[in-house]
């Protein structure tokens, strides 16, 4: 065996180095087997500017492989604001530290009951890490809203830490509660980035969207650490100088989530993308793509009812929406279906199967759409009509599903929240 490998190495000593050159762009690399087989490259020619260098590494350090071609349409907004809003938060973390250091400094106790204070206040951020942990299943349906209220809730925090130094006989009880408010907001950031960046990935590259998301987070929270130290030993050395510079560093850090959850093309159906999706079919047959639909969405008031998607509501207990004598009417309208529809005053109640999919709360919706169009041209809401409504959403359905998975939307499952659901 010996004997065989040092011949074969022998005969690739003799035929000399394999090399061949590949171009990418404006860079040409040399790449040479040796002869003890390793392989080796230089860069031949490189035709880029020093600036042209300087955005390729940075674009290689911070953004995925493949830009802009692996990631779905909105990913630099989204980035764009993603790093100011951490530049905003880490200046504005190094205010509401300093404010709680001279608060402390303040109380007139010894230095042990000091660091107990300390300790319980560090307790709340855990207690608000517990109590948040309950909402997961919404966070899921509306990752947007509660991302929103994430950073919402973390500036309040931040707001009384910075206020504490105006009553540090209050220390413990206002960084106490600001921790608490910063412990729910650290859960419901770190549960909604995930649903976040998938919206983004393109080419099962959501490792690497993740990787570059929390480098140019970590980049920016650097730089905004630099600022806010700077702020703080000079413009905000003084509680008046926190107080302008505090509120306003707070608006931009709200504004860029917003900005940031605009430009998210989330593909999953909750709710509300259901109703507008349905509407728009309605209206136009078209189908709308996430990317469509990201700028329409309503991102605080999620629940609001949509006209021309039937008024739908979901999710709300079986035995509120249906009285005992309609129920068997009901099911026998839909024997197959996974959804129960009841026609109220001033909407359409939907009720769903405990494991009921996407595509069963989407048959329930246009169902609901198309007997609210039949109301509007005067039939009334009654067990007919539904059954006509059914028959029409069953002859264009197929067509439905496919152009909406073509778009890009998931439907193999429907995210409600906590909505209650049913099972026979």
């Amino acid at each position: 065996m010996k004997k065989k490998m040092k011949e074969e190495q022998d005969r690739a000593a003799a035929d000399g180095p394999v090399s061949w050159i590949e171009t990418s762009g404006s860079v040409s690399r040399q790449f040479q087997f040796e002869s003890n087989g390793v392989l080796s490259m230089k860069v031949v020619d490189d035709s880029r500017t020093v600036v042209h260098r300087v955005v390729d590494s940075f674009l290689n350090k911070f953004f995925p492989s493949g830009y802009p071609y692996s990631v779905n349409e909105g990913y630099l907004r989204y980035t764009k604001f993603r790093a100011l809003q951490h530049f905003s938060s880490a200046a504005l973390s190094v205010l509401s530290t300093q404010s709680l250091l001279f608060a402390a400094g303040l109380r007139p106790t010894p230095a042990q009951a000091t660091a107990v204070s300390w300790v319980l206040k560090d307790g709340m951020q855990h207690v608000g890490k517990l109590i948040c942990s309950n909402l997961g299943a919404r966070m899921d349906s509306e990752p947007k809203l509660w991302r929103i209220l994430a950073d919402v809730l973390y500036d309040l925090g931040t707001g009384l830490e910075v206020l504490s130094p105006l009553c540090p006989q209050l220390f413990l009880e206002m960084a106490g509660l600001g921790n608490f408010a910063k412990g729910m907001a650290v859960v419901a950031a770190r549960a909604t980035r995930l649903p976040i960046y998938s919206s983004f990935a393109k080419e099962g590259n959501l490792s690497d969207l993740f990787a570059k998301g929390e480098a140019i987070s970590t980049l920016f929270n650097v730089v905004g650490i630099g600022a806010g130290i700077q702020l703080a030993s000079t413009i905000c050395s003084s509680m008046q100088g926190k107080m302008i510079a505090g509120p306003l560093l707070s608006v931009v850090h709200v504004y860029c989530v917003i900005e940031e959850m605009r430009a998210a093309p989330v593909n999953t159906l909750n709710p509300q993308r259901t109703a507008m999706i349905v509407a728009d079919f309605i209206k136009t047959g078209k189908i709308s793509s996430p990317a469509d639909l990201r700028y329409k969405e309503d991102l605080i008031f999620t629940g609001r009812l949509i006209e021309d998607a039937g008024n739908v509501k979901v999710g709300r207990d079986l035995h509120k929406v249906v009285k005992p004598s309609k129920l068997c009417k009901l099911k026998g309208v839909f024997p197959e279906e996974k959804f129960l529809l009841c026609h109220g005053e001033k909407w359409t109640d939907m009720v769903l199967e405990h494991d009921a999919t996407g595509e069963d709360a989407l048959r329930g919706w246009l169902v609901a759409a198309y007997a609210a169009n039949l109301g509007k041209t005067g039939y009334e809401p009654n067990m007919t009509v539904l059954q006509e409504a059914y028959d029409k959403m069953n002859s264009v359905f197929s067509t439905f599903l496919s152009q909406l998975q073509t778009k890009g939307w998931h439907t193999d499952y429907f995210l409600d929240g906590t909505g209650s659901r049913f099972a026979w």
